[in-house]
């Protein structure tokens, strides 16, 4: 095909030039396809635009290859993973002021490049709902700070929506961190007094206690520098990937899978804080039910605000049919969906599959086993044999979704179109399913945190905020009853914090006490738990750690199985059994294969 004919060849050959002039690596392998944007070594995929797309859009994919280049030139993945953080905020404040520096140095040699960088950064920002912004609570500081340094250090003003993030934060960081960040522009070009730098602005907002020391268990400055360049390292992907959702770089790649998407921000959950060593009590086993307690490292400073509520209690009935029109209207395009998944479904969902006959029957399947009986005396009626019907009544499958803040807009109806298809096709396969929600009463804490104010905030307080769990339908309510809940879903004053270890715990054991034989817990979320009232007032991995907890309390000591679906993020790195999804598209055939293989018996 000619350039004629396929407009995009020159756009494609531009662009690969650009990017090997910019990494300085006349070998480094560029192709083009849809999913996510991703780098390995000296080779990168990027997206395409579509023909007859906006400036934006076209300047927006040249940022995406901009950025990978110069990450590839000026960013050493050995030397950051020394200087890293243990995770929590303090990682993902690290990551987003590296990248900072990166963007800066190709932006102050280069005004294309710069105008690239920030049409990417506007419309990862968009995408990550930072535009939609109307609260501090909303607004998390690790970026707020990345953004700010990188409008230090680039002298350029912030794209509208990542400018909505930094508002609120901007005369805070700037009384407690401006000097040191005002510094960084004197070491721009020199990755490690950079990293030291940064780590002084970390601790300088209150967040030291994640600062391990870098130079512990390391190897000297010469070994890293004649490191490979070429090596896969999980740090070699920039905090932009957390937020990197579009639906242009998203779609459903070539073999059918769900492409996923590589994020710092998935930290490694073996990794621990400073304060808590799990090597240093036992760990509490589940109760002659069945049952998890919660773990002895974490503890709430008061249960008196927590509810577990019904969904119709929440909302009236005309608000409630209302929103339940509105996901309906998201459903129209997959309505073919149930269909399919129930017919793959029936033949592996169930926990003891015998496949039974009934013989000596008038009617039904011959029985080819009676045939030479038959042969040798033709007076032998013929015998028919047929299949017993075999339902699954002894299976129950819990559906928890995170309904929280950070699931807003587009992964929250996708979530709830997971939870619409799959409790309809449960109930077909007379499977009974219940579907929990969980997020929090209030942003910043609630009654909860007021108490401890009031008290004298007495330290390592635990968790602070007010729980509210939301059963959505029980597992042993009509799905006909109980359809018009999951509208819910789509109420955004709903959406608040997000307490994962906790919710997962009062799932499982709600299903656990159950009297079928198997149990199935299926949890979808987007990400990490996130509390800013717990985190600020605790260690910042002490929501991730009992998350961490109750997981391998379920995968290690419970009947229960457990499986996740991550809406947009892999979830692959906290659950053994998992999937991921990053658009509703792929419902119709990533879900049905890959849920099929996750319900597959075990034999």
């Amino acid at each position: 095909m000619s350039d004629a004919e396929n407009p995009l060849e020159p756009f494609k050959r531009a662009m690969t030039a650009t990017m090997r002039a910019l990494a300085e690596d006349d070998e480094l392998e560029v192709s083009f396809g849809p999913g996510a944007p991703s780098a390995r070594g000296n080779r990168m995929r990027v997206p395409l635009p579509s023909v007859g797309c906006s400036d934006n859009e076209v300047n927006s994919v040249r940022g995406v290859g901009d950025q990978f280049a110069l990450k590839m030139r000026h960013h050493d993945p050995a030397l950051h993973a020394r200087y890293t953080p243990a995770g929590g905020p303090a990682q993902e404040m690290f990551d987003w002021i590296e990248e900072a520096r990166i963007a800066s140095i190709g932006s102050l040699r280069m005004e294309g490049v710069a105008q690239n960088l920030d049409a990417r950064l506007e419309v990862q920002c968009q995408q990550a709902a930072f535009d939609t912004i109307t609260a501090e609570t909303e607004a998390p500081l690790s970026v707020a700070v990345g953004l700010l340094v990188r409008q230090e250090l680039t002298g350029r003003e912030l794209p509208p929506s990542a400018e909505n993030v930094v508002r609120f934060w901007r005369d805070h960081i700037e009384s407690h961190a401006g000097e040191h960040i005002r510094g960084l522009k004197d070491h721009i070009r020199n990755q490690t007094d950079f990293a030291t730098a940064c780590r002084t602005i970390i601790a300088d907002l209150g967040l030291a206690a994640d600062l391990d020391d870098p130079n512990e268990g390391d190897t000297n400055q010469d070994d890293i520098e004649t490191m490979d360049e070429n090596q896969d390292a999980e740090s070699d992907f920039s905090p932009e990937d957390v937020v990197l959702d579009d639906d242009a770089m998203a779609d459903e790649s070539a073999d059918g899978e769900a492409a996923m998407v590589e994020m710092d921000a998935d930290m490694d959950m073996d990794e621990s804080g400073s304060e808590a060593d799990p090597e240093e009590a036992p760990t509490p086993m589940p109760d002659e039910a069945g049952r998890i307690a919660v773990d002895i490292n974490y503890q709430a400073y008061t249960e008196a605000f927590d509810e577990t509520v019904r969904a119709e209690e929440l909302c009236d009935a005309e608000e409630m049919t209302r929103l339940r029109q509105l996901l309906d209207q998201q459903l129209v395009s997959l309505q073919h969906t149930t269909s399919k998944l129930a017919n793959r479904l029936q033949r592996k969902l169930m926990a003891k599959q015998n496949r039974t006959w009934e013989f000596d029957l008038e009617e039904g399947i011959l029985d080819a086993a009676r045939l030479t009986q038959v042969v040798v005396d033709p007076v032998n009626p013929l015998a028919y044999k047929q299949e017993k019907e075999m339902k699954f009544r002894d299976t129950v499958v819990t559906l928890l979704i995170d309904s929280s803040g950070s699931m807003r807009g587009r992964s929250i109806t996708i979530a709830a179109m997971c939870a619409d298809i799959l409790g309809r096709t449960l109930e077909r396969c007379s499977v009974r399913v219940e579907i929990l929600g969980f997020t929090t009463r209030a942003w910043r804490g609630g009654q909860s945190r007021e108490q401890w104010i009031n008290e004298g905030k007495p330290s390592s307080p635990g968790r602070l905020n007010d729980l509210r769990h939301i059963i959505y339908k029980g597992a042993d309510d009509t799905w006909a009853r109980n359809r018009r809940n999951l509208g819910l879903m789509m109420r955004e004053e709903l959406l608040k914090e997000n307490i994962d270890g906790e919710a997962l715990i009062w799932a499982h054991n709600r299903i656990v006490t159950r009297m079928e034989q198997r149990k199935i817990l299926m949890v979808i979320s987007d990400g990490l738990p996130v509390d800013n009232s717990t985190l600020l007032v605790n260690p910042s991995n002490y929501l991730e750690q009992h998350l961490k907890y109750a997981i391998e309390m379920i995968e290690n000591y419970s009947p229960v199985e457990l499986v996740a679906i991550g809406i947009g993020h892999d979830v692959t790195h906290h659950y053994k059994r998992a999937v991921t999804i990053t658009d509703a598209e792929q419902l119709g055939g990533a879900m049905t294969d890959q849920l099929a293989e996750l319900f597959e018996v075990q034999h």
